[in-house]
């Protein structure tokens, strides 16, 4: 479990430091500018990002406390091997389809301030805590969670790790493919 929590710390501190690299000087204007009218902003990407990250962190409290009851459907459900593999592929990067997110996820449709990639950068560090706090002998291919967005779906805790780690990648190079369309704000 340690090198596992390891690599996907890495993963999640090093999409915070390319955000930074790649985003943080950029103006609100720039962060909030859109290519289409039902395209996110770069912000947005960010502001998604924190929104269904920070609805993990309940229950890696819980864990971290030693206090996860599963729930019958966590313990039952055949389907669990199923959501992750979906979610996972759903989430990746090179996945050219659009993904349409719950309502919980949606990230702001008004101006988001200039901060947000810091934002973005210390969610990140809070991610990361919350991952480490982890009890170090939690079986993550047998420990079955639910998802907090969608109450019926079910994955195991190995691939939860993989769609956090992923989905910061997929939402990264959405941001950046928004600073590289024509008419960008320079």
């Amino acid at each position: 479990m340690e090198e596992r929590i390891e690599h996907v710390t890495a993963e999640l501190q090093k999409t915070a430091d390319n955000a930074m690299t790649t985003f943080g000087n950029l103006s609100a204007p720039q962060l909030n500018w859109k290519p289409a009218e039902k395209s996110w902003s770069v912000a947005q990407c960010f502001d998604h990002l924190i929104t269904v990250h920070s609805q993990y962190f309940p229950l890696f409290e819980r864990m971290a406390a030693g206090d996860l009851r599963r729930s019958f459907w966590e313990k039952a459900s055949p389907l669990s091997g199923f959501f992750g593999r979906f979610l996972i592929k759903a989430v990746r990067p090179d996945n050219p389809k659009k993904v349409k997110t719950t309502a919980k996820a949606q990230p702001s449709t008004s101006e988001i301030d200039g901060a947000i990639i810091e934002r973005f950068a210390e969610h990140q560090t809070q991610m990361i805590d919350h991952l480490r706090d982890l009890p170090r002998d939690i079986d993550t291919t047998k420990t079955i969670i639910t998802s907090p967005l969608l109450g019926f779906v079910t994955y195991n805790l190995d691939d939860c790790f993989t769609v956090l780690e992923t989905h910061c990648k997929r939402h990264f190079g959405q941001a950046k493919r928004v600073t590289e369309t024509e008419g960008f704000p320079k």
